[in-house]
């Protein structure tokens, strides 16, 4: 069947190939974890599915194992599982296909990892190989590399495919309207990349519908590699808690089946959202030999606004580098609507004379409070202080996190303080989960990329931004080799400053400089809290993870006893006049 299956892409007519399985499954099965989990707890609806669309004219059907690798399964507690799924999906298909009647081939669908973070081939070849040994071993005829977002992750997966199995390989991207993947490669370049692999097709699946598959399929022409087009139905949205596709029609897909074939394409299917019906007008349109009923009318791309001219330092990165002493209050945005107590707070500091910056907190302890930007946004305008707003990946997508930024930015925000934020369980919503698609690291990366004219995943953007990033860092955390490590990659991400928890022991800032091997490479901005009882210095010491209170420090306060605020005053006063004493640089 291999053998058939290359020489029929070479000389035969193209090959209609199946639709979408998961929307389908989750439909007739419900309470699955992943799609892929039919395959042990309703084979019968797996094999429903491939049947319809063999009876359709699929001639070439995937087995339902996209999300099948241990890593995603794993995200479903079906890591142990893993061997089951993918041999129960292959032995499925080949029911599906003898009780058809049909000589289809069968393709053994492998996806992504579906992770964010920069994909690593060392560590993540291994987990493709892995589910590709499985898959061949239980007699599929070909492999379906299918969904990459990364041409440089789908290149390691096939290559690390290719080390375990001689298959046929159909190697597919997920391109945007613009025939563009992460990075900002484009279509023709990307084929250019996968033309140097060992594969038997290359092309595009998924994405936004049928028009950007050919778009992608245009630019890619003249690979010298056949072509496969599997494009979902359209975009999708989300209704009453069910994932809905448009209602677009077999003839319109008719048509897109007529105008791959024109542009090349020697496999035409579908994806997400797409049914028999779907692949039954391809089929039709195929077999009929189908002209396409107009040109190809391929969008211009949006063109980017001319960048603004440079702008200068924030006031606080021109203190940092003159190595003045820095003041800076850290305020908690308001728990309701109002913002006018924190405005005129914000001028008290400010006509004192004593303060020159204000950091507002994002959600501390995971608790609803007003956005921290849009708070900044606010004080500034209305009190003149620059700000430093923390941003924490605890509570928005990579994307939202790229609006909220690019809209603050838009009002005059520059300084950025990048956190991890508290984990939602320890607030006011305990059965809430963080989102975290970046954790702080992350987050210093996704800054950094926008100062340099581009989104997370390296696409253009109309202008770069100009933050001036910092991040936190805990001198006293419980693993000071950790935090080390992670200080340490946050700079080198993209960190111009730093922000310390509170210190209440100046020995845990000298340990962490021993352990960094000298100086922050980054200015610090010291962290002092004025404790204003014994119980008060109690509660931080044993609750609050990464802070240490100093026995001396709780004896102090205890002894005080009503006088214990004045004393909680003296001793952060006394632990600022030895910081300034040190190093006039550290803040």
């Amino acid at each position: 069947m291999a053998t058939s299956f290359v020489e029929r892409l070479r000389t035969g007519p193209p090959i209609v190939a199946d639709g979408g399985m998961g929307a389908l499954l989750s439909g007739a099965v419900p309470g699955l974890r992943c799609p892929e989990e039919a395959n042990l707890r309703a084979p019968e609806s797996v094999v429903a599915v491939h049947a319809s669309y063999i009876r359709a004219g699929a001639e070439l059907i995937e087995t339902n194992t996209f999300g099948a690798n241990r890593r995603k399964l794993a995200k479903h507690m079906l890591e142990d599982e893993f061997e089951r799924i993918n041999s129960a999906a292959v032995r499925l298909a080949r029911e599906a296909r003898e009780v058809s009647g049909r000589d289809v081939w069968i393709g053994g669908s492998i996806g992504p990892l579906g992770e964010l973070e920069v994909f690593d081939p060392a560590s993540h070849g291994p987990l493709y190989a892995e589910q590709a040994s499985v898959l061949e071993g239980r007699g599929v005829d070909l492999l379906m590399v299918e969904t990459f977002f990364d041409v440089d992750e789908l290149v390691a997966a096939v290559e690390a495919v290719r080390e375990v199995s001689s298959l046929p390989i159909v190697a597919m991207l997920t391109f945007d309207e613009d025939a563009e993947l992460t990075g900002g490669v484009g279509a023709r370049e990307a084929a250019a990349r996968l033309a140097d692999l060992d594969v038997a097709a290359i092309g595009t699946n998924h994405g936004a519908g049928p028009h950007a598959a050919l778009t992608a399929l245009a630019a890619m022409e003249n690979c010298g590699l056949p072509l496969a087009a599997l494009p979902n139905i359209g975009l999708a949205s989300l209704v009453g808690g069910r994932v809905v596709y448009p209602h677009s029609t077999p003839e319109y897909f008719a048509e897109f089946a007529a105008q791959a074939a024109a542009l090349g394409a020697r496999i035409v299917g579908g994806c997400c959202g797409t049914t028999p019906a779907q692949i039954e007008a391809i089929h039709e349109a195929l077999t009929a030999g189908r002209a396409p009923a107009a040109p190809l009318d391929v969008d211009e791309r949006e063109q980017p606004l001319a960048p603004p001219a440079p702008e200068g330092a924030t006031r606080l990165a021109r203190a940092l580098e003159d190595g003045e002493w820095v003041v800076c209050v850290e305020l908690d945005p308001p728990k309701g609507g109002s913002l006018d107590g924190l405005v005129e707070a914000t001028k008290t500091l400010r006509d004192s004379g004593h303060v020159q910056f204000v950091d507002v907190n994002d959600n501390p302890m995971a608790r609803a409070r007003m956005n921290a930007l849009m708070t900044s946004i606010r004080l500034q305008r209305e009190t003149g202080v620059e700000t430093i707003p923390h941003v924490t990946p605890r509570d928005a997508t990579v994307m939202g996190l790229e609006g909220v930024l690019l809209g603050a930015h838009a009002e005059g925000v520059r300084n950025v303080l990048a956190v991890t934020g508290d984990p939602p369980h320890v607030g006011d919503y305990p059965g809430s989960r963080g989102v975290y698609e970046v954790d702080s690291i992350g987050l210093v990366q996704l800054l950094a990329r926008l100062n340099e004219g581009e989104d997370y995943v390296g696409k253009a953007i109309d202008a770069p931004t100009s933050f001036f990033v910092g991040v936190a860092v805990n001198p006293s955390a419980d693993d000071l080799d950790l935090e080390v490590d992670r200080f340490r990659r946050k700079v080198a991400a993209g960190a111009r400053f730093a922000m310390t928890q509170a210190l209440f022991d100046l020995a845990h800032l000298e340990r962490f400089q021993e352990r960094l091997g000298g100086p922050s490479p980054v200015p610090l901005l010291l962290g002092v809290w004025p404790l204003r009882s014994r119980a008060m210095a109690l509660r931080i010491h044993n609750e609050v993870p990464g802070i240490a209170v100093p026995q001396r420090v709780i004896d102090a306060l205890d002894a005080a006893g009503a006088s214990a605020p004045q004393v909680g005053l003296e001793l952060a006063q006394r632990r600022l006049r030895r910081l300034a004493a040190r190093s006039p640089a550290s803040t």
